[in-house]
């Protein structure tokens, strides 16, 4: 793995004391990380934490917002750090002579939580999430990562900075850092017979994580790119998936199937991105990648060391 080419990488983050360093020594053995990667200590909810950060940069990705089930307020855990610090890291775009693009990562949970669409039309980037049906089934990634775009465009065509958004599916892949994030524990799970995480998704969208990071680098650098683009390679039921991953590792005791749920049917129409000539990985390669990186950090143990997937 290694940062991108073409860039200096001014990594912003948030955390403090020789115990966080160890979380971060996986950047520092990046390809490259030596000669183009500097950490900045910044705070997502503080107006001006950004500006040194962003300063003489020619493009900005801002990629952070928290993924986690909130355990008391919502608003405060989730929908704050989204919204504000998005609007934060805009606001110290502004103040930059020298931007002349900002990428920001927002979700394909912004096009589909609706209910009011044709199953028999794949949704695109015109659609949006309704915020009412996201605050009734308390859906608040959603409603953060909706409500955070929203404001990102709005902030934007008043001041006139170009914005480019990427809305990635469910996110699949190695996993860099020591600690898995959400998504790879949900999936952890899933490959040791697991069904209360993946329970809820019913139907979702796939992506390889580095189709992702690619994506961003692709919008960032075609001077055509412009408004939001999905980002996801397949659409398919969680039935549909344990049937490939069970096919592909037997070994592992992945779940038979799942309860159904009264989840509308969705296609995505990625066309947009693929018109740039992108291309996207499989489903199969996802995971994978995914399941090579558990085995490698020692949290999941297939028969054979050995065991390759079967094709």
């Amino acid at each position: 793995m290694h940062l991108p080419r073409f860039i200096f990488i001014c990594l912003v983050i948030s955390v403090h004391g020789a115990a966080n360093e160890k979380k971060l020594a996986h950047l520092w053995r990046l390809d490259g990380a030596k000669e183009r990667l500097k950490l900045v200590r910044a705070d997502l909810l503080e107006e001006g934490s950004f500006d040194d950060a962003i300063m003489g940069c020619q493009g900005v990705f801002h990629t952070a917002s928290p993924v986690i089930k909130p355990s008391f307020d919502p608003k405060t855990e989730i929908l704050e750090p989204a919204v504000k610090g998005t609007l934060n890291v805009l606001g110290s775009c502004k103040k930059n002579p020298s931007l002349r693009r900002v990428v920001l990562t927002s979700s394909s949970s912004t096009v589909r939580a609706r209910d009011d669409f044709d199953y028999k039309i794949p949704l695109d980037e015109s659609s949006w999430s309704s915020l009412e049906l996201c605050e009734t089934l308390r859906v608040w990634y959603a409603l953060a990562k909706t409500q955070a775009e929203k404001a990102a465009w709005e902030f934007c065509n008043e001041n006139k900075i170009d914005l480019v958004t990427v809305l990635p599916a469910f996110v699949i892949g190695p996993s860099l850092p020591p600690d898995l994030c959400s998504t790879a524990s949900d999936v952890l799970a899933l490959l040791k017979g697991e069904t209360e995480q993946f329970q809820w998704h019913g139907r979702m969208g796939y992506v390889h994580i580095d189709d992702v990071a690619l994506c961003h680098i692709l919008v960032y650098e075609h001077e055509g790119a412009s408004g939001r683009y999905l980002c996801s390679s397949t659409v398919i039921d969680n039935d549909e998936l344990v049937l490939i991953l069970s096919a592909r590792y037997p070994s592992l005791p992945v779940p038979k199937g799942f309860a159904k749920l009264d989840r509308l049917y969705y296609e995505f129409n990625t066309s947009k991105i693929t018109s740039l000539g992108f291309k996207f990985r499989p489903i199969e390669e996802m995971f994978d990648d995914c399941i090579e990186s558990l085995v490698e950090k020692g949290l999941l143990s297939l028969h054979s060391a050995h065991q390759r997937p079967l094709s």
